[in-house]
Formats: C-alpha cells, sequence, structure tokens
C-alpha cells in the first residue's frame, strides 16, 4: 500500500460521493460531507474490494478506482438515508 494508491482512492471516493448526492438531491448531506465520507468510503472500498474487481476488469488501477467510487457513493447515500429518517 503506498501513498500514490491512497490517494487515487480518495480521491475516486470522494467523486463516487458527489456523484451520489448529485443522484439523491434529498439525501444529500451538501458537497464537504458527500467528499469526506466518500473518500472514507473509497479508502476502504479500495482496501477491501480493489483486488477483487482488478480480477474482473483485469487492470490493477482499473480494479482500484472503480471499487473505490462504488463505495465512496454508496456511503454517502446511506448516510444520508439514515440521517433523514431519523
Amino acid at each position: 500500500m503506498d501513498v500514490m494508491s491512497l490517494l487515487i482512492q480518495a480521491v475516486s471516493g470522494a467523486v463516487g460521493g458527489n456523484v451520489g448526492g448529485s443522484l439523491n438531491k434529498n439525501a444529500s448531506l451538501g458537497p464537504t460531507l458527500n467528499s469526506v465520507l466518500g473518500a472514507v468510503g473509497g479508502v476502504g472500498g479500495g482496501q477491501l474490494l480493489g483486488t477483487s474487481m482488478a480480477g474482473l476488469l483485469g487492470n490493477a488501477t482499473a480494479g482500484n478506482v472503480s471499487a473505490s467510487a462504488l463505495i465512496g457513493l454508496a456511503l454517502p447515500l446511506i448516510a444520508g438515508f439514515l440521517k433523514k429518517k431519523a
């Protein structure tokens, strides 16, 4: 795990978080919180699912970015739905 892969995971997760916030404007937490939650989810998702997605896509970087973006997209959406219910 090097710094560059962590940076790629955080950036792709933040982008995924903002995409998730723009897809569901009612449950959006705002651009700053969507970015932070997306970055956290991106790093976690890249660490957990990066190698399996890399095997599916055939490229380590593409797997890392896609796993980070998917989890980064999901985490702000889940937090937004939980915030709405509370």
